[in-house]
């Protein structure tokens, strides 16, 4: 649970970075990939992870609207991304403070604090960059290092990836 302000926003600033660096190497091309009938592909994630991006702070009373618009390209996708993210950081820095980060607040059926609203949002968003990484691999894209080296970077580095 975060328990200041600032350290949410930076980690948040770098868990965007992170995420824009990923999206920058997937084509619209990959788009199109099917995985099967039944689980998400490549578009249906990106676009789970950039709606979560306004949905989950706004069902947590944050003053942002939900962005439902149905994202068909990866430059939409970024541009979309970029902007609902630098939007979120503005209103939780402008909403939100650091003696409320241990307020209560009804989500999904539950009560969570607002510090622990925060790091589930960037929980979540690290566990489906997870799985995009895995149906990126799948359509052949190079996956960029955003905790360590992938095994492109290691080979960059001239060294075998660690065990």
């Amino acid at each position: 649970m975060f328990r200041k302000i600032e350290d949410f926003l930076e980690i948040w600033q770098n868990e965007t970075v992170a995420t824009l660096k990923l999206y920058k190497h997937i084509t619209d091309e990959a788009l199109l990939q099917q995985v099967n009938d039944s689980n998400r592909d490549i578009l249906a994630l990106l676009r789970h992870i950039n709606y979560t991006v306004t949905e989950l702070p706004n069902t947590a009373g944050l003053p942002i609207m939900i962005n439902e618009n149905v994202l068909h390209n990866m430059d939409e996708i970024i541009a979309h991304y970029e902007k609902d993210a630098k939007q979120l950081a503005t209103v939780v820095k402008e909403s939100w403070r650091d003696e409320s980060l241990t307020e209560e607040i009804p989500m999904y059926g539950s009560r969570w604090t607002k510090g622990t609203t925060l790091l589930i949002l960037i929980m979540h968003q690290t566990h489906h960059r997870g799985q995009l990484t895995i149906l990126m691999r799948q359509a052949g894209l190079m996956v960029s290092g955003i905790y360590g080296p992938t095994k492109e970077g290691w080979a960059a580095l001239g060294m075998e990836p660690a065990q």
